[in-house]
């Protein structure tokens, strides 16, 4: 399940064709509620009786408060959580999302991914498998849509809420509310005849969204078997739960957080204008005034991006190397989602 924001708007009408090339900064006489990005990611369908066991010895986070208890209405419809390597190096993002109502009905969950990253994951999953009593299968009749609302309003949340019974799953983004709400509906589903008064947006914005909030997302963001998941904020994210039983990966993160000593992260840039036209390489350098080195670049859109930083230097003139002598300012950023600390 592919699906490209040129193939999403060729089933709109011209006259919102016209309206979905603007972004995330474009201006209309009436500004629309919300953006609409088409996501260029996957979804991987699970189901079966043992589903949930399966993927709690998998995932970061504790899948069990995906199940439907005595209310159905107080469990999650989305989880955020990394797949990690027995290192404890990130594999793979994923959102999970419940399908299923109660606990009487058979586990089903569809679980998002990088694109890139799709024929991989399933392999992993199904090395893991063994004779469990789980199904795995891609969703090639899906479309998944990311929601970003102009300005945060419970009249837009009951909007989307409301459209509940005419998507597969409405949900609020698990990671944090600055990245506002994922949609899935059937391939082909014009999302503006279901929630009017919004718009398609560029893709690009919805990237240069999250970087300028600092949210990594699939292989780019996340190198496979490089990244580490509290550096990225997994925690932050509502990624990880540190009271679950063994997962693959555990022993090394779970060090790590009891330690208390996380010295990187990653964090927002944004690079000085003129933005270099060569492509800046993966893990650039960057360094302090006085040629120390503070970290490294991970991925952008223009300006913005998300770089790996030593906190110390956060707040210090940093440079990104480029090839030969060249290099370019940047300035970092605490972003304002993050938790504040204890003795703020």
């Amino acid at each position: 399940m592919l699906v490209r924001a040129s193939g999403a708007l060729r089933g709109l009408p011209r006259g919102l064709r016209l309206t979905a090339r603007r972004g995330l900064g474009g201006t209309e006489a009436a500004s629309p509620a919300a953006d609409f990005f088409p996501l260029t990611r996957a979804l991987l369908r699970l189901q079966g009786r043992e589903t949930e066991p399966f993927l709690q010895g998998l995932l970061t986070n504790d899948v069990t408060r995906l199940a439907p208890g005595g209310g159905a209405s107080e469990a999650p419809r989305a989880q955020y959580a990394h797949l990690l390597n027995v290192q404890g190096r990130c594999l793979y993002d994923v959102i999970l999302y419940r399908i299923h109502e109660s606990s009487q009905e058979e586990t089903h969950i569809l679980l998002e991914c990088d694109a890139a990253a799709l024929d991989s994951l399933q392999k992993h999953l199904k090395l893991y498998k063994i004779r469990r009593k789980v199904s795995i299968t891609p969703c090639l009749d899906l479309s998944l849509w990311a929601v970003i609302p102009k300005k945060p309003s419970k009249e837009f949340s009951h909007e989307l809420q409301r459209c509940a019974g005419k998507v597969m799953v409405v949900a609020s983004d698990p990671r944090v509310d600055v990245m506002g709400w994922r949609l899935i509906t059937s391939q082909g589903t014009n999302p503006l005849e279901i929630v009017p008064g919004c718009r398609i947006g560029n893709i690009k914005d919805y990237h240069r969204h999250r970087y300028k909030q600092g949210i990594p997302e699939g292989v780019k963001d996340l190198p496979t078997g490089i990244a580490l998941p509290l550096e990225s904020n997994l925690a932050y994210m509502n990624g990880i739960s540190f009271t679950k039983g063994c997962y693959i990966g555990q022993e090394l993160t779970a060090r790590t957080h009891h330690m208390g000593v996380i010295r990187k992260r990653l964090l927002p840039i944004q690079l000085a204008v003129p933005v270099p036209s060569e492509n800046i390489p993966d893990s650039a350098e960057i360094v302090t005034e006085s040629g120390k080195s503070a970290g490294k670049y991970r991925a952008g859109s223009d300006e913005l991006g998300i770089a790996l930083l030593r906190l110390a230097n956060v707040n210090e003139p940093l440079r990104l190397k480029l090839s030969g002598d060249t290099t370019v300012n940047l300035t970092a950023s605490i972003p304002k989602w993050w938790p504040k600390p204890t003795n703020a």
